[in-house]
Parts: C-alpha cells; sequence; structure tokens
C-alpha cells in the first residue's frame, strides 16, 4: 500500500511540476479549476448533456475542459455552433477523434461515421448518398418501408382481437425499425437472434482519456470491443455471403435491389476498392446510426401526443381530411401533412436521442468566439442544451408542435440540429424522417389511443448514450 501511495505521489508531484513549468496557452475558453491527471472528470455525471449543461450555465456557453489528456471544447449556444460549422472552421472541426471504438468497431477508422475529413470519407459520403439516401433511392426503398409498417400495424391489430389493449411500443417500434433497415440491406426481416450487437456504443471511453488505463486492461473495456467486433464482423460477412449467393442464383430475376447488391455490383468494377470490409463499414452505419435513434424518437412522439391528447386528434384530422375514406396512408402523403411534421420536430427538439452530437476533431488551431481553439482539441455540441436555449425558443420545456409551422425547412439559424450540421451532418437524415412519419401517421391513422391511466406518462430520461 505504501508504494502505491508513493507511486501516486511521485506522479501528481512531476505532474505539477510540468504544469508550472510548460508554457500556458493564452486566451483559451473558460475553464473550471481541473485535476492532475483526470482532468474535469471529476465534474461529469450522467445524463452527461444535463451535466454539461452545468457547467456551461456556470462558465458560459462555450467551455474548455480536459478529460484526462484530451483537451475538449463544449458548445451550448446556436451562434456559437455557427461558428464551428460555417466557413473554414467547418473543414479544421470535420474531423473524427481517434479511439478504441473507431479502431475496432470502425474497422480501423475506415467507416464512414469514424473517418476523418479526406478522399476516402469524401467517396464513402457520395457512396451513401447515392445508393441509400438520395431521393431516388428513398423512392425505391418505399415500398418497403409501407409494407412493413403495415405489417406491424395488422399484426397488432390481430393480437388485439378488435379489442382495447396494452401495447408495449418499445419491443413495436424496435421490431419495425429493425425490419426496415434490415430488407433494405438484405432483402429479408431482421432475427432476434442478431439483437445486441448494434446497440448505441460509446465512441470515446475513460481508456481512451487515460492511455495507462488501456494498458492495464482497465475494465475490460477492448476486451469487449474486439469480441463484439468479432460476432458483428461474421454477422456482416454471412449477410453479404448470402445476398452474393442469392444475386447469382437469381442473376436473371427481376426483383427490388437490396444496399449490398448495389454494393456488390460496385465491387465488381473496382474490387481493389470496394474490398467486402469497405461494404461491411457502409453496412454497419445502417444498423448502428438510424435504427435506436429512430424507434426512439417514435417511443418520445407517442408519450408525447399520449400526454396532450389535443396534439393526437390535431394530427389524427390532419391525417383523416388528406386521406381518402378507407385509404391507408401512403409514403406520397407525407410531404402534405404539416402537423404531423411539427410533432416530429418538436419531439427532436424537446428529446434528441442523441443529446450530444458524435465528437468532431479539430485538425488545426482555430478562433472561435476570439477564443484560440487549438489543433487536437475535440468538440462536442450539446444539442440537448441548444434546442432548450430560452434566448432561441419560447417556453423551451413545453411540448408545442405549433412553433415550427411555416418554418422553412424546420431550422432557424443553428438552433435546431438533431441530425447535426456542417459536413459531417447525419446524410440519413430524410430516411429517418420518412420512417418515423409513416409509422407515427400510419398507428394514428389506424387506433384509437389513450393513457393506460389518468397519470401522464412519465418522461423522465433514463440513462445511456442515447435517451430513452
Amino acid at each position: 500500500m505504501e508504494v502505491v501511495w508513493c507511486t501516486l505521489t511521485l506522479i501528481f508531484s512531476i505532474f505539477f511540476i510540468l504544469k508550472l513549468l510548460s508554457p500556458q496557452k493564452s486566451n483559451i475558453p473558460p475553464t473550471p479549476l481541473s485535476l492532475p491527471i483526470i482532468g474535469h472528470l471529476h465534474l461529469l455525471k450522467t445524463p452527461l448533456h444535463l451535466s454539461l449543461k452545468t457547467l456551461s450555465d456556470r462558465h458560459g456557453p462555450l467551455l474548455s475542459l480536459r478529460f484526462g489528456c484530451c483537451p475538449t471544447v463544449v458548445v451550448s449556444s446556436p451562434s456559437t455552433a455557427e461558428q464551428f460549422f460555417t466557413h473554414h472552421n467547418d473543414i479544421a472541426f470535420a474531423n473524427r477523434p481517434k479511439s478504441l471504438a473507431s479502431k475496432h468497431l470502425g474497422y480501423n477508422g475506415t467507416t464512414m461515421g469514424f473517418n476523418s475529413y479526406g478522399d476516402l470519407w469524401r467517396n464513402l459520403r457520395r457512396v451513401t448518398t447515392i445508393q441509400i439516401f438520395s431521393s431516388a433511392s428513398l423512392h425505391h426503398s418505399s415500398a418497403v418501408r409501407i409494407e412493413e409498417i403495415r405489417f406491424i400495424a395488422g399484426k397488432m391489430f390481430r393480437a388485439s382481437g378488435g379489442e382495447t389493449q396494452k401495447v408495449n411500443l418499445k419491443s413495436v417500434f424496435y421490431e419495425l425499425v429493425m425490419n426496415v433497415t434490415m430488407r433494405m440491406v438484405a432483402g429479408k426481416r431482421w432475427s432476434p437472434a442478431a439483437d445486441g450487437l448494434f446497440g448505441p456504443n460509446s465512441v470515446l471511453d475513460i481508456c481512451d482519456y487515460i492511455p495507462i488505463l488501456r494498458w492495464v486492461g482497465f475494465n475490460g473495456f477492448e476486451k469487449r470491443l474486439v469480441n463484439l467486433q468479432r460476432k458483428r464482423d461474421g454477422f456482416l460477412q454471412d449477410l453479404i455471403d448470402e445476398v452474393r449467393q442469392n444475386k447469382i442464383n437469381n442473376s436473371s430475376t427481376k426483383r427490388r435491389k437490396t444496399i449490398i447488391e448495389a454494393l456488390l455490383s460496385l465491387q465488381e468494377m473496382e474490387p481493389e476498392y470496394y474490398t467486402d470490409d469497405i461494404i461491411k463499414g457502409i453496412v454497419v452505419l445502417m444498423f448502428t446510426a438510424g435504427t435506436h435513434t429512430s424507434w426512439l424518437t417514435m417511443e418520445w412522439a407517442v408519450s408525447l401526443l399520449l400526454n396532450h391528447p389535443e396534439a393526437l386528434q390535431k394530427a389524427r384530422t390532419e391525417i383523416d381530411n388528406h386521406v381518402g375514406p378507407g385509404q391507408l396512408l401512403e409514403d406520397s402523403d407525407l410531404s402534405e401533412l404539416r402537423y404531423l411534421h411539427c410533432i416530429i420536430n418538436e419531439t427532436l427538439r424537446l428529446f434528441p436521442v442523441g443529446p450530444l452530437l458524435l465528437p468532431h476533431f479539430s485538425s488545426e488551431d482555430c478562433v472561435v468566439d476570439g477564443f484560440n481553439i487549438p489543433q487536437g482539441t475535440t468538440l462536442l455540441v450539446n444539442a440537448w442544451a441548444i434546442h432548450r436555449d430560452p434566448n432561441s425558443w419560447d417556453e423551451p420545456t413545453q411540448f408545442k408542435p405549433e412553433r415550427f409551422e411555416g418554418v422553412e425547412g424546420a431550422r432557424e439559424g443553428f438552433k435546431f440540429i438533431p441530425f447535426g450540421v456542417g459536413r459531417r451532418a447525419c446524410p440519413g437524415a430524410a430516411l429517418a424522417i420518412r420512417v418515423i412519419g409513416l409509422a407515427l401517421g400510419t398507428l394514428i391513422q389506424c387506433f384509437e389511443w389513450e393513457r393506460i391511466g389518468e397519470e401522464l406518462v412519465d418522461m423522465s430520461e433514463g440513462p445511456g448514450l442515447t435517451v430513452a
């Protein structure tokens, strides 16, 4: 025990000496008092976005922190966020920090989500936009969304026998989103055997902040990442091999092309570039970036509507007025359902399921709000705090879908950024909105909804990386 205390004393002494001797960088954003080695990690509590909001309220909307050895800035206001994501600063911060997660889960940082800004990222963005997220691709995949949403609605109706029944919407929405994604990717429904493979994972961990913890295998974090990636990679490789074989067996059959089939066609033209790992990196994006965020947003939306039945009735009236009697909602109807879009946007404003946007990383020195931001700084954008900024929103904690009526593109400046902003904004935003809109609209159209009891649905946030 004495050896441990002597070692810790020596480490702290060396740290303080280096701190005193090292040149101090001037004009950095406001920062709380930090501790040796861990920096400001001791100030963080769960949920993280609320903890950072408290610190920003105390020190300002641009906050400088140090998580272990990683300098970090936190943004909590629209005007400051705009300075990071416009002009040259947007390029400087269009990178991702390297981490254990990017190494093991991101195919050594080569997937679009983890890859830094450059030729590879630009090409992956172009390919995913054309093959998955373009208007033509979304139109091509609309039949899948319609079929799966009607399948779920029919399944719910048959299970109820036409009588009032309690419904676990969490499992309903999860099944729906995973089936839609799997059919788009591989042409078949999701298998429960793969549950747990693609849940949200931390982009940065304490082992990234304090590298010595990685060397001693702290908490078995890296080992768990390696095991998870082994299972993920095997699952994805089996999908690719299955689609590849089906493509050979059914080469003359005219049918809807899946995402993997489209990527395999590219592989045939450029096999040295579109390797199986590149294809798996694109496919894993579909299962990790858009599934949990979509079904959690649906759950928040229905919970809000149950607590505000007047908004639910207004949405039903809009759908009934637009869609003829005896007709079910179609993907093409969504653009006319203005109030339904207001409900979705207000849900994303109040409860962005990714409250802290994916971290950015600076490739060079920048100046923001008159402060110096050095190269190698991680940027965290607190979208949850920005969406509830009282200087930007009237009654920011209240559910008021009407606030989005007449708002072009649902954005005014940088005060509404549930899908990120700038070069690294989520490319799948349009797909997510279509899935969420069609699912909510169909369930509102087909069923009468009410709370189980008189009590309001509990809207307190659950723990985790995504706000449940």
